[in-house]
């Protein structure tokens, strides 16, 4: 069977290179005679996977040597959830509501202390980020957290809030997409299944000093302290994913980094929005400012010809394209591992349903 191009938000479609690699590596990875999968996650086969990832990912975003990277079990939403556990020694945060994923992470925080919700967008449907200039922040406040891609309504922050404490930022649906000055940020989380490998898997980079501040009822799987000393390994890792991850980072240094990387996601984002903004029937969603390039969400205005396009798309090859529940339209992810002849295919596609639908 042929494959199709997957405009899902995640799991997302990986890069075909990580997949035939994984493919020929299933049996038997190099000379060891077994799969990743049937490794012990303490064998020197597997730590000499899982430091060779750990040190490309380094190497991709320039992290500098005061902070820790761990690979960890949930998901960004298990982070988000470990935030204050973590960092709110203070009793209070700082949280700018620009999304779903922004919001849910501000009402599990507000379990464990003091949470200001310093800016939003939700009443205008998450159309837009809020003008960071224009916040004022808490004193005090132990961190600042911000969701810097917002996968459901499509935007982006085109610029970072500067405030007294530091920055934690849930990159998932970014990471890896556009150059990210790490020194900014005092953590970076992101779940892997959009631009890193499957789901299951969360990446965190965290600067030292942020270490050792947690509270006293947090698990200890989601103490990052404890996780930073056992090198991601207190409990069983997910050790296939992590080895993804590493054919990933791999395959992305063959492409020339995360520079060369946002290049080619800035062509294939205008490619797309070029075509939707003189459009006759499809309409997009975000506010011009602030649109992701990673997902890019846009409507017809009829939910049934909205419905009628994502059917008749799935059956060209073109998979994955309906909205999220919450908003309904149409959504094409178009994350690192998507070929631009995946949006050429796309936007050919959408001419051809305008013209016998508009």
């Amino acid at each position: 069977m042929d494959r199709v191009y997957n405009f899902s938000p995640g799991p997302s479609q990986l890069a075909l290179p990580v997949l035939e690699k994984a493919q020929k590596d299933l049996l038997a990875y190099g000379s060891t005679g077994m799969s990743v999968m049937e490794m012990s996650h303490r064998s020197k086969m597997y730590t000499d996977i899982y430091d060779q990832t750990v040190a490309d990912l380094k190497d991709l975003m320039a992290v500098p040597e005061d902070y820790e990277v761990v690979f960890l079990q949930g998901g960004a939403t298990q982070q988000f959830s470990a935030i204050p556990l973590n960092l709110m020694v203070n009793g209070k945060a700082d949280y700018i509501d620009s999304g779903n994923f922004a919001h849910l992470a501000a009402e599990e925080a507000k379990r464990y202390g003091e949470v200001h919700v310093v800016a939003s967008s939700r009443e205008d449907t998450y159309t837009y980020v809020p003008d960071v200039k224009a916040i004022s922040f808490t004193e005090g406040a132990d961190y600042l957290h911000i969701t810097q891609n917002n996968t459901i309504y499509g935007t982006r922050y085109v610029e970072l809030p500067e405030s007294d404490a530091p920055l934690v930022c849930d990159a998932s649906s970014m990471i890896l997409s556009e150059e990210m000055d790490v020194k900014k940020y005092g953590v970076i989380y992101a779940g892997a299944q959009k631009n890193i490998g499957p789901s299951g898997l969360c990446v965190l980079i965290v600067r030292k000093d942020l270490l050792g501040r947690t509270m006293e009822i947090c698990p200890k799987l989601l103490n990052w302290e404890v996780q930073v000393k056992a090198g991601s390994m207190y409990n069983t890792p997910n050790t296939w994913g992590i080895y993804i991850a590493g054919l990933t980072f791999q395959w992305l240094k063959e492409q020339g980094g995360v520079k060369a990387m946002e290049k080619i996601n800035i062509e294939k984002a205008a490619l797309l929005y070029d075509f939707l903004d003189n459009s006759r029937l499809f309409k997009p969603t975000a506010q011009p400012k602030y649109r992701s390039r990673m997902n890019v969400t846009f409507v017809t205005g009829d939910p049934d010809k909205d419905a009628a396009f994502v059917k008749a798309a799935a059956g060209a090859g073109l998979v994955n394209l309906k909205g999220h529940r919450t908003v309904g339209g149409m959504r094409a992810s178009i994350y690192n591992a998507m070929p631009i002849e995946g949006v050429q295919k796309l936007v050919a596609f959408m001419k051809q349903f305008e013209m016998e639908n508009a």
